[in-house]
């Protein structure tokens, strides 16, 4: 479909198990079930990139609780716009 691989079987659990570990294959490998690509979970890069997603995650939701107590805390700003 548009150069996207696509596959719509039911997935067994090999099936399932051997397209997520694919240790000769790079960073992104065709999904087992659905529409598009993966992350292969043999490849370093794989667990670089959801260990970069997790963080960002944590800040954010860290994040957000400081940002929403220091909002509160501050005064209204006037803004005079000549």
């Amino acid at each position: 479909m548009f150069g996207i691989p696509y596959n719509f079987e039911r997935p067994s659990l090999r099936r399932l198990l051997a397209s997520y570990w694919q240790p000769d294959e790079g960073m992104l490998v065709k999904k087992p079930f659905g529409i598009g690509y993966t992350l292969n979970l043999a490849n370093w890069r794989s667990w670089v990139a959801l260990a970069v997603v997790g963080a960002l995650l944590w800040s954010e939701r860290s994040g957000d609780e400081s940002t929403e107590t220091a909002e509160m805390d501050e005064e209204p700003v006037e803004v005079i716009v000549d």
